[in-house]
């Protein structure tokens, strides 16, 4: 069960920055076409899958289509819309979008399995990819304009696999390694991590000598902008997931709320987000990071709200329905932002490898957040049929994620102030 959501990862997260790379050698339109196609394909297997290997191995399949998929759609930004003005507002829109997507997503999954319209109504979360894939794909090859390939020189597949090894060494002990207690195994993987990636920046260095495209272009950071960006949603990033980590087990175990409720709660915060990014992205382009450090702000309260709340033994429906939508309102303030301030001055040639950059950026980052703060909640229950344990683990963990926004929001003071466009 757990391997559903590690190899799904895994996959995506360690080939963005190849998929990134891949759209600028063979084509935006060819390579996103190409892995939706495939994405689809390994959704069906999925769904009709026998066995836990051949779901696995599909889901595997699953993010490494993702992964040449996903970047393509932000670096046809540039190309589309030339325009700054422009180019920034979709930015925004397709950071609203996306997240919107994603919980609407979180929602379905849910909800479908319940449903109860077929034995196994599991299967349905990934055959319902398939209408939805295939109509990307016609889409696309109708209305879709290839851009020109601006490259000729070849792709740096040796620097990818290298990438590849880094990312999975250092991404999969990451996630599993905090719940295991740290095996030796997921020392020496995090050891092997480092190794591959001073194989791979020495590698790299050498394509460069020889004349070669490398597979990142150390150009890319000399861009201020990208460079705070990519500091900025580092910090952000630690703490999406582990909110969602700690938060489910404490209302479940520490609080004893079922999960349906649980989720029901849940979904109050995704509402809280859509309406915030329908609101807040028409205004990126015009006030920048003034946005993001409002939605810090909003998140750093509301998480204030939540020590207080949470720290009581029943704390009543409608103040957890509240505190949670605050919270959500402050997400979908700044997450689709986050992506516009990192890449609104990226040229249209450098789009596809930045976005990659940036993608990789939240994965491994959401994994270092779970296992440190999720390290620390866990490490702090020390009997878990203690509430007052749950209360302590969970004030530790929490104050652990105030902080790391506080820190986003520090940065978003010093980043330079954007001119109204």
């Amino acid at each position: 069960m757990q391997l559903v959501i590690v190899m799904y990862i895994i996959g995506y997260a360690s080939f963005l920055i190849t998929g990134g790379r891949a759209g600028e050698y063979f084509g935006k339109k060819k390579v996103f076409l190409s892995g939706m196609l495939i994405f689809t394909i390994a959704s069906l297997s999925c769904g009709l899958s026998q066995s836990a290997i051949q779901l696995n191995a599909a889901r595997f399949v699953q993010g490494i289509s993702s992964a040449f998929m996903v970047p393509q759609g932000i670096a046809f930004i540039p190309g589309l819309f030339p325009d700054q003005k422009e180019r920034v507002r979709m930015l925004g829109i397709y950071g609203s979008i996306a997240g919107t997507a994603s919980v609407i997503g979180q929602f379905l999954g849910g909800l479908i399995p319940d449903l109860g319209i077929v034995q196994q109504s599991w299967r349905l979360i990934f055959l319902i990819n398939v209408p939805v894939g295939l109509t990307a794909v016609v889409l696309g090859l109708k209305y879709l304009k290839e851009l020109p390939v601006k490259t000729s020189r070849k792709f740096d597949f040796i620097g990818s696999l290298l990438l590849m090894l880094t990312l999975t060494f250092l991404i999969y002990p990451l996630i599993q390694g905090w719940e295991l207690g740290w095996p030796l195994w997921s020392l020496s993987m995090l050891f092997l991590s480092l190794v591959f990636s001073v194989i791979f920046i020495n590698y790299q260095r050498l394509t460069i000598k020889t004349g070669n495209s490398p597979l990142i272009s150390i150009g890319l950071f000399k861009n201020s902008d990208f460079r705070m960006g990519l500091l900025i949603s580092l910090f952000y990033y630690l703490v999406q997931d582990s909110y969602f980590l700690i938060n489910t087990v404490n209302l479940q175990s520490g609080l004893g709320i079922s999960s349906a409720h649980t989720g029901m709660y849940f979904v109050c915060q995704g509402l809280g987000y859509v309406m915030a990014s329908m609101f807040f992205t028409p205004l990126v382009a015009r006030y920048g990071k003034f946005i993001s450090l409002t939605g810090s702000i909003i998140m750093i309260v509301a998480l204030v709200f939540h020590l207080f709340l949470f720290n009581l033994s029943a704390p009543a429906p409608f103040y957890i329905v509240m505190v949670l939508f605050t919270y959500g309102i402050g997400c979908g303030t700044i997450l689709p932002s986050l992506m516009t301030i990192s890449l609104k001055s990226t040229s249209e040639n450098q789009m596809g490898a930045s976005s990659g950059i940036y993608l990789t950026l939240q994965q491994v980052s959401v994994a270092i957040g779970v296992a440190v703060v999720g390290g620390v909640f866990f490490g702090k229950l020390h009997c878990p049929n203690v509430a007052s344990q749950f209360s302590v683990a969970y004030q530790w963990a929490t104050l652990l994620d105030i902080g790391f926004l506080v820190i986003v929001s520090v940065l978003l003071l010093l980043m330079p102030k954007t001119k109204k466009v």
